[in-house]
């Protein structure tokens, strides 16, 4: 097997371990492909992968340009500006960075009417870090509120990135967080279903408190000077 098919092997074997030891039905793996070319996409989705996410709109809508042949399923995972709202509705499956009131009615109004709802998460700022896009705990009940309200979005559930830290159990009380506010919202709103959190050297911490999907890169691509096929 070359580099590409021995990573994603790798990385799902553990997904698949670390779902099992949890007792987990289900947890989603999205590659995050930001900065990688269209040829490393096409490369994973050789191996069986469908489910890409990327931080930035143009690099995104210009790689599935070159990959319109094949159906994937495209996630805008990082910070969303508003003037990119029209864009983001046109051309992603998956908005996983909400972060404010203001971007969900152009979102909705933008949406092709053709294509199924936009699936939203929203993302938190679990650490309260000042670097870090995401709404506060406390405001995810009206965001996620103001989201369920519009028939052209899918309110999905939550999203987020915590702090970077050594100690595991700093990172484990970031995802049980998580994990409360996500029980919380999904008493709230039938269709409730995907709790975004873990990546590359934490997806197993990640899974085992409670994550439906993970979004890993480097673990699947490699250094980003190196060519992943």
């Amino acid at each position: 097997m070359n580099f590409c098919e021995t990573a994603y092997a790798s990385v799902i074997a553990r997904i698949d371990a670390a779902r099992q030891a949890a007792a987990a039905a289900t947890a989603a793996l999205v590659a995050v492909s930001k900065t990688q070319p269209a040829a490393a996409v096409r490369a994973l989705a050789a191996c069986g992968q469908r489910a890409f996410g990327e931080n930035y709109v143009q690099e995104a809508i210009a790689k599935q340009a070159e990959l319109a042949d094949l159906p994937l399923e495209w996630h805008l995972i990082g910070p969303l500006q508003s003037n990119k709202c029209r864009e983001a509705a046109q051309h992603f499956d998956w908005l996983q960075s909400l972060d404010r009131a203001m971007l969900v009615a152009p979102l909705a109004r933008h949406r092709p009417p053709a294509r199924a709802p936009l699936n939203v998460l929203v993302q938190v700022n679990i650490d309260d870090e000042a670097s870090k896009s995401g709404c506060a705990p406390g405001d995810v009940a009206a965001l996620a509120a103001a989201v369920a309200a519009e028939p052209r979005l899918r309110l999905r559930g939550l999203m987020a990135i915590p702090a970077p830290a050594p100690d595991p159990d700093q990172r484990r009380a970031a995802f049980r967080r998580m994990r409360a506010l996500f029980d919380s919202l999904r008493a709230e709103h039938a269709g409730v279903d995907t709790l975004s959190m873990g990546m590359s050297d934490d997806l197993e911490l990640a899974i085992a408190e409670g994550a439906t999907m993970v979004r890993v890169g480097t673990a699947l691509f490699g250094p980003r000077d190196r060519d992943p096929g």
